[in-house]
Order: C-alpha cells, then sequence, then structure tokens
C-alpha cells in the first residue's frame, strides 16, 4: 500500500433538488449517513444549504483512506441509496480533497448539520497565502539544503541536470506525505491566528 492511501479522503458532492422537497432531501442525506456509518473508515459527514431556501445542497464526508472510500462508493449499499433519489436529486458536481490540496484549503461552506464519528467537519477559513507561503518554505527549506548537501558530496561526478531530478523525485514526495503535513500541523494555530498552545488562556 502506497503512503497517498493513508491519507484522509474528504468527498464534497453538490446535489440539487426542488426546495419544496428539502424534508424528503434531508431524509435521504441521513439515510445515507447510516449507512456508510457500517464502512470501517467512515470518519463523518455532513450537509449545508448554498442558501435559506435554496435547492442546492452540499453533501461532505471523509473516509480513512482511498481503499476505504473506494469500498463504500462501490457497494450495493450506496448504489441502492443514490437510485433510491432519481428523480428527486440532481447530481451535479464532486470534488475530492486529500493531500497538499486538503491542507490549506477546505470546503468553504460551514455545516448547519453535522453527524461526526471520530472527526471532525467543522473547519476554519483558509489561512492568508503568504502564511502558507512561509509554512511551505519552512517545510521546504531545510529538505532542500540537505539533500544539495548529500547529493555534492555523495554525488559528485553526477551531471546536475540528473541530481537535480533525484533531488525532486526524492523530496517531492517526503515533502507531501511526511514534512509538510506534520510543520502545518504544528503551525495550525498560527495559520489561523488563533491562540498559541503554550499560552494559556486568559
Amino acid at each position: 500500500m502506497t503512503m497517498t492511501h493513508a491519507l484522509p479522503v474528504t468527498v464534497a458532492v453538490a446535489r440539487r433538488t426542488d426546495p419544496a422537497r428539502t424534508s424528503e432531501m434531508v431524509a435521504w442525506m441521513r439515510a445515507g449517513t447510516a449507512l456508510a456509518e457500517a464502512f470501517p473508515g467512515f470518519l463523518g459527514s455532513g450537509w449545508v444549504r448554498s442558501a435559506p431556501g435554496s435547492g442546492e445542497w452540499h453533501i461532505i464526508y471523509r473516509f480513512a483512506d482511498h481503499e476505504t472510500l473506494r469500498r463504500w462508493e462501490e457497494s450495493p449499499q450506496r448504489h441502492w441509496w443514490l437510485s433510491s433519489a432519481q428523480g428527486i436529486v440532481e447530481h451535479t458536481r464532486v470534488e475530492r480533497r486529500t493531500g497538499i490540496e486538503g491542507w490549506f484549503d477546505p470546503p468553504r461552506e460551514h455545516a448547519v448539520e453535522t453527524v461526526p464519528v471520530s472527526a471532525d467537519l467543522t473547519v476554519p477559513p483558509s489561512p492568508p497565502r503568504w502564511k502558507q507561503a512561509v509554512t511551505i518554505w519552512l517545510a521546504f527549506f531545510p529538505l532542500s539544503l540537505t539533500a544539495t548537501l548529500l547529493t555534492s558530496r555523495l554525488l559528485p561526478d553526477v551531471p546536475l541536470a540528473a541530481r537535480v531530478l533525484l533531488m525532486t523525485l526524492t523530496l517531492t514526495p517526503l515533502m507531501t506525505y511526511l514534512v509538510l503535513p506534520r510543520i502545518t500541523a504544528s503551525l495550525h494555530w498560527w495559520l489561523h491566528g488563533q491562540r498559541p498552545p503554550w499560552r494559556p488562556a486568559r
């Protein structure tokens, strides 16, 4: 199993229905959540409307990795659930978030009803772009410096282009799956303008 599969996957689905059928839509979404809860790897779900009285809904659910998500999406339970809404619900868009795109840009809607299981889907707004850039630099600089020193010492006769290729092939997965997740978790308070963890609350 690759490291990508170990990352949680959040799926955001946009669906549309007649606003007059709101109660049916909510009941249908609750039924889907109840079915998904029985599947290993299910971390939680929630839904929001675009505006009061709107017929557009945004459904969010999260699984522990790609494999557990695939089992749910290919299951007969899910196929039955989707078919039960034919003529009521129109499927419009799907967005998956995992790896680097999920660190800084959580779904922009705020959940009005959530069904958490073992993960909280309520997320803060994205931090400023300059803070994102500083965080990426803090992760990339020591990696790049270390790789440059090692390759110049261990592979001095290898052409520069080959050394750069080797460095990028090595540093990209390290950045994506090891270093950047750790540093963004450590700097979460700063990225989102919160009180430092070592400073006591007043």
